[in-house]
């Protein structure tokens, strides 16, 4: 599972003047926020009410991502950052509130691939309706409707002016919000996948990315596993990517530029590269041993090279000076030594780079 923080948007939807969801939503975030610090979630509560939405007044269809309005815009963005959702809803007239229904439909693709859980509050369904109703709708929009709800009965909840619900609504929303992180973590390649910034890989369902320190675990695991043959090719045992720890991968993370290669949640390669002065700078290029001899490292060194800044005159590369399959595979791509002392540990290959018109 992924170790990634999940950012959970609870979003209470009624907007009528002295409305009871402001109150429920207090409630629920007090209660849910001691366990989402336990599950590394961060809650982030919004009021439809503060957002002021107008009705749909976007020219382009949503699908498209045209968006001509600032208040669409924001909406978007904070859509966009959120991986699952807690709504916070009324019952009006058997469906949900027309506040609701409007801010699903401004957007599109930012929602799709995330999970939504219910919290509802009315008189004799407690809400119910309202959730049946709402649920036809976001699996359009590709939101994943989770099986653990809470439905509060006004007269049951409500004691002296104040939402005060039995015990059992508490225990019932700490599963809403477990439910809610699991699934958000399984669903996360999906999302990652159709994100506009992700490029489909040469395996099938593969993507490629680019990494994060937020991915310096999967980094550090997908190193040992590359770097072992390294290590036993070449004397002494001084590889570093075998003795890197997190926080250390974590920083050279934020100082490169890193693409990694995913499917399934699984990295099965990755390569980084930065800019020297005139040279372009490619190292770290690993893929997993059990994917090798399928092109994917020749495949993520071609797209680092072609990501090359303009003004690099040449690509460098290193590898151990007993690597001979890694040595094979640069001068196949074009790569030539460069000198070095006899005793070097490292050799240093460099190819001129490609320049566009």
């Amino acid at each position: 599972m992924s170790t990634k923080q999940v950012r959970v948007l609870v979003l209470v939807c009624s907007t009528r003047p002295g409305a009871l969801g402001p109150a429920v939503g207090e409630w629920l975030t007090k209660a849910i926020t001691p366990r989402a610090a336990e599950l590394g979630a961060e809650l982030v509560p919004l009021a439809l009410a503060d957002l002021d939405l107008p009705f749909l007044d976007e020219e382009e269809h949503p699908s498209s991502g045209v968006y001509r309005n600032e208040h669409t815009r924001r909406w978007s963005a904070i859509v966009d950052e959120a991986d699952g959702f807690i709504v916070v809803t009324p019952e009006y007239n058997y469906g949900m509130p027309a506040s609701l229904k409007n801010a699903l439909d401004y957007l599109s693709r930012e929602w799709a691939w995330k999970p939504v859980g219910f919290v509802s509050y009315g008189n004799t369904s407690a809400g119910t309706r309202a959730v049946q109703h709402a649920k036809e709708v976001v699996t359009t929009l590709r939101l994943v409707p989770l099986g653990a709800t809470v439905a509060l009965r006004i007269a049951d909840t409500v004691r002296d002016g104040e939402v005060r619900p039995a015990a059992a609504a508490d225990e019932a929303a700490l599963g809403v919000l477990d439910e809610l992180v699991r699934v958000a973590h399984a669903l996360r390649p999906m999302r990652e996948r159709a994100r506009p910034a992700s490029q489909a890989g040469p395996e099938p369902g593969s993507y490629l990315r680019r990494l994060t320190p937020d991915d310096a675990p999967e980094v550090t695991v997908l190193q040992r596993c590359c770097w072992v043959d390294e290590a036993l090719a070449n004397d002494p045992l001084t590889v570093p990517a075998l003795h890197e720890t997190v926080e250390q991968v974590r920083d050279w993370l934020a100082a490169w530029h890193a693409i990694g290669l995913w499917r399934d949640g699984r990295l099965l390669g990755m390569v980084r590269t930065r800019r020297d002065d005139a040279e372009w700078h490619v190292g770290r290029l690993g893929v997993a041993p059990d994917l090798r001899g399928r092109g994917l490292g020749r495949w993520l060194l071609r797209t680092a090279e072609a990501a090359a800044d303009p003004a690099c005159d040449r690509i460098v590369l290193s590898t151990g000076a007993g690597s001979r399959s890694n040595i094979a595979l640069y001068q196949s791509e074009g790569y030539r030594p460069a000198p070095l002392p006899a005793e070097a540990a490292t050799i240093r290959l460099t190819k001129n780079a490609l320049k566009t018109a």
